[in-house]
């Protein structure tokens, strides 16, 4: 090479330093900027292999930062699931997929939780939320619905065959939207729960579109601190305009794909032992011992048997049964809560009815008047006092979930009490230093 070639090399080189430490520099002082400061161009957004600055940014509700995260959000390549989908060793799964896989306190290693979870799609979203609430001293029921693609189930299997305090339901339901096969599906769980050997206390039920807000520890130190030992079945007595739900029968139908319920002409009896019907959540935080009440007690078989042909029986069945007391002839409902209300923070959710009043509106979509959180949601997440949120689509808004996933498993070894495995972490770094609070 000549010395003009080597100076003509040396000068190139030094140019693409350059426009890499500005391009850099750009970026730190976009996202630090107030929103009105600065106009967005995607020619000068840079996502970074490591995003963890534009996820501070987020979760502090810059809007430069959603307009640049909606850029990168069209170049976001999802993390590969190839370890799943064929096979590899259980080592390799665990590894590859940052499992957790030792208690990371005294205190939650003898507070055991179980959980049920159930899905039909999405494997990648799946896999965020079991790797999240995982943890070697709890329990997990997965339900599949039986409609579900024959290669979605063996990748779930892949997963599951590789822990021991994980099983599949031992039976499955085709879940209908609305329907008792979804009330089925949790009763499914619950008695396979009630067999393990585990010695759990709580049981949680969530659906493969939730994601935790609060940590293992947060949630058994919230359950001790304001519940120890009742439910939490958040709901009333059954408004008025819900009565429909519970005076007609419903039907499910599934057929060639499709499934829905819809209302028959028939009325329904009145409910068992005269109980008062309350409406609630289908999400609940339920002792063992109230577990196996529900399993055995009669009126809790009744009051599921009547609920057959119910709209939506999930959103009164537990809540119902948690409010018995002393009023019946029978014993109270292990650790009933009578007079919770809407109290007990599960569920953090953007309903549509609710812009202006719990939150200033969706910045996903909204399906069926739940929003699919995007960027823009962010900040309201990780602020909210509850447990999990949904309803989340990483296929959609990936961006939203990678940086939801960084800030909580960081915050989760912030918290470990015990010497931290590299294979924890989700990247060797963080080079932002994501602020929590």
């Amino acid at each position: 090479m000549s010395p003009l070639d080597a100076t003509k090399s040396g000068f190139l080189v030094c140019i693409a330093i350059c426009m890499f430490i500005y391009t850099f520099i750009y970026l730190k002082n976009t996202l630090s900027e107030e929103p009105h400061e600065q106009k967005f161009t995607a020619d000068t957004a840079e996502c970074g292999f490591y995003p963890d600055e534009l996820c501070s940014a987020l979760f502090v509700g810059k809007n430069v930062a959603s307009q640049i995260g909606n850029f990168c959000q069209n170049t976001y390549q999802p993390e590969t699931l190839s370890c799943i989908q064929t096979s590899c060793n259980c080592s390799m799964v665990l590894k590859s997929l940052h499992f957790i896989t030792r208690p990371l306190s005294e205190e939650e290693g003898n507070f055991s939780l179980a959980y049920i979870i159930t899905i039909h799609k999405e494997l990648q979203m799946f896999v965020k939320l079991l790797r999240a609430i995982y943890m070697p001293q709890n329990i997990y029921c997965i339900h599949i619905d039986e409609k579900s693609p024959k290669d979605y189930k063996a990748a779930v299997q892949n997963i599951v065959n590789c822990f021991e305090n994980i099983f599949i339901s031992s039976k499955r339901e085709n879940v209908v939207y609305a329907g008792f096969s979804r009330l089925q599906a949790d009763i499914n769980c619950m008695r396979d729960l009630v067999h393990s050997k585990v010695q759990w206390n709580y049981v949680i039920n969530l659906c493969g579109q939730d994601y935790p807000i609060k940590t293992n520890k947060d949630i058994i130190q919230y359950i001790k601190s304001k519940w120890n030992g009742k439910n939490m079945t958040p709901g009333v007595v059954q408004p008025l305009h819900m009565k429909h739900r519970t005076q007609v029968s419903y039907r499910e139908y599934v057929h060639s794909g499709m499934s829905y319920v819809y209302p028959t002409k028939n009325i329904k009896a009145k409910p068992p032992y005269n109980l008062t019907i309350y409406f609630g959540s289908a999400y609940y935080i339920l002792t063992k011992q109230f577990v196996e009440f529900t399993l055995t007690d009669a009126r809790a078989k009744e009051l599921l048997d009547w609920s057959r042909d119910t709209y939506s029986p999930d959103e009164h069945y537990w809540v119902t049964l948690n409010r018995l007391n002393e009023s019946y002839v029978f014993k109270d409902a292990p650790g009933a809560t009578p007079n919770a209300d809407w109290e007990g923070n599960i569920r953090a959710i953007k309903w549509k009815d609710q812009e202006g009043t719990t939150h200033k509106g969706c910045k996903g979509h909204y399906i069926r008047d739940i929003c699919v959180y995007g960027l823009g949601d962010l900040q309201w997440i990780i602020e909210s006092p509850h447990l999990f949120a949904n309803k989340f689509e990483p296929a959609t808004y990936p961006l939203v979930m990678d940086c939801l996933e960084r800030r909580y498993r960081l915050k989760v070894l912030q918290q470990a009490e015990v010497s931290i495995e590299d294979h924890w972490r989700f990247q060797e770094n963080n080079y932002f230093n994501m602020k929590l609070n």
